[in-house]
């Protein structure tokens, strides 16, 4: 196969040797400045360009290396957040949670690296054509849904979503971030032939053909009004008490943290909703009841519904479970578990070695069950509420099924965790494809930001500055009908995604 090399650039990038997997650690760099905070999608579209020509001579087995040092760069540079939950808040020295923290992100890199070794062995067809920009697309969707699935999943990171502001996101109620990845990394393997195809009129023609109808496409469906709004709008108080990680869980400090989620609460009773954020009772429900039935009791007389985070217990099987649980408080049967945990920060994998070797594996709250997947959404304020806590957002398919049933959509969560590093904004970011992926407003109430309201387009109508102690006072509008994505969810994509993996084996099979 025939890359041009005018370049220095370009023949150390499509060769095996360390310049070529210095060059793929870079692009996954870029790829991390083409998210939240920093916004240049792109450099989202330069880096897989050259990820993807980087791949083009290489054995199976060079191209293991090159996968491995893109990934590497990407959550390198965009996941190493995990540091400060590990150092800070797990008390790990600092060279045991950098250890750690390069364990985690060199891990992930090894995605890539199987991504690219199966391009390399399986589908790379033998001339660089239409059919090899479809499939190279269509196996880094496959290699997201992996990611997502695999040991309980890290979708984290999505390259669509660095289009959560583009043209592209009007693809999102069609097919979800997976859908926005899918023609974000087939543009940028197009732009790659450009220089190829120089003298082909007609493949110019059709490659700017391509471009224009998927990304003017993007632009018109964002026009289109998926679901529509029902009832009257709901007036809402998300209180953001900022409680520091390390006073969260001190019992010397209970009492303080509940008297200023309650007092902020009493502060701004009348509105229709009051949310608090996960676990912002830092106390077993059969503990603080109590407390919370009066607190609740005192919000009903004002015309206010709280809805609060907390460890829900519950003996069963002769022996007691926790849950991290989101309930509409003072009400029966109004609580939800929360289904999708995170390793070691509300489960330990391997619990019976690993319990007691270090800090960060005794974490508080560390030993959560897990509720089960098929929970109804809550009921509140005469509305359907689809509730995710924390960790729960970022995963589509998931998320997809409560917000088909639900009216609007709430996530709480405790992101003091990752500190002032970029964990908390691209958490955000994912709450936004939430809400533009179901046409529906985003409620979303965090212990120390960012707390905000999203509305059905993805698109933040208010929110708090992270790190301070205050209440975000708006109004939310309850919708329904349902978006593409919410009725058929992934399987068109996945049909999509394996009708093109498997007419590139094809291919490669009579081509070799």
């Amino acid at each position: 196969m025939h890359v041009p090399r005018s370049t220095p650039l370009l023949a150390w990038l499509t060769n095996p040797g360390w310049r070529g997997h210095l060059i793929a650690l870079l692009a996954g760099i870029l790829s991390t400045l083409s998210f939240t905070p920093f916004g240049l999608w792109p450099l989202g579209l330069v880096s897989v360009a050259l990820f993807y020509l980087g791949l083009q001579q290489l054995t199976p087995q060079q191209a293991v290396w090159r996968g491995w040092a893109w990934g590497l760069g990407l959550f390198a540079s965009g996941a190493s957040w995990v540091y400060v939950s590990i150092h800070v808040h797990g008390y790990a020295h600092p060279l045991l949670a950098g250890l750690l923290t390069a364990g985690f992100v060199t891990g992930l890199g090894l995605v890539f690296a199987l991504m690219a070794w199966v391009w390399a062995r399986w589908l790379r067809p033998g001339q660089m054509g239409w059919l090899s920009l479809w499939a190279f697309s269509a196996l880094w969707v496959a290699q997201e849904f992996f990611r997502g699935w695999f040991l309980t999943g890290f979708p984290w990171l999505y390259h669509g979503y660095a289009h959560t502001d583009t043209w592209l996101a009007g693809w999102a109620p069609v097919g979800s971030v997976w859908l926005l990845s899918l023609f974000s990394v087939f543009t940028a393997c197009l732009l790659t032939r450009l220089w190829a195809w120089r003298q082909q009129p007609g493949q110019l023609g059709l490659t700017a053909g391509l471009i224009a109808t998927i990304w003017l496409g993007g632009l018109g469906l964002s026009q289109v009004q998926w679901t529509q709004p029902h009832s009257e709008p709901l007036s809402v108080a998300l209180i953001q008490a900022d409680v520091p990680q390390s006073q969260k869980w001190d019992p010397d400090y209970i009492d303080n943290s509940l008297a200023r989620y309650r007092d902020m609460s009493y502060a701004v009773a009348g509105v229709d909703l009051i949310i608090w954020s996960e676990t912002a009772i830092p106390v077993l429900q059969s503990r603080a009841e109590p407390f919370v039935q009066s607190v609740a009791d005192n919000l009903r007389a004002e015309g206010s519904q709280l809805i609060t985070g907390i460890p829900a217990d519950e003996y069963r099987d002769g022996r007691l479970h926790i849950y991290n649980a989101i309930t509409v408080a003072g009400v029966e049967g109004q609580t939800y578990n929360k289904h999708k945990l995170v390793p070691f920060g509300e489960f330990v994998p391997l619990e019976d070695w690993l319990r007691g070797l270090i800090a960060f594996f005794d974490l508080p709250m560390s030993s959560f069950s897990r509720g089960t997947a098929d929970q109804p959404p809550l009921l509140a304020a005469g509305q359907r509420l689809a509730p995710y806590i924390c960790y729960e957002v970022v995963y589509p398919h998931f998320a997809a099924r409560l917000a088909a049933e639900s009216d609007l959509l709430i996530t709480i969560s405790n992101d003091s965790w990752f500190g002032r590093s970029l964990g908390p904004l691209q958490h955000l970011q994912m709450a936004r494809m939430r809400a533009l992926e179901s046409g529906r407003w985003m409620l979303r109430g965090t212990n120390n930001g960012v707390t905000a309201l999203i509305d059905p387009r993805g698109q933040i109508a208010q929110q708090i500055p992270q790190f301070e102690q205050a209440s975000l006072v708006g109004e939310v509008q309850p919708y329904q009908g349902l978006t593409p994505w919410l009725r058929w969810r992934s399987w068109p994509l996945a049909a999509v995604i394996s009708g093109i993996v498997l007419l590139s084996l094809i291919l490669r099979r009579r081509l070799a």
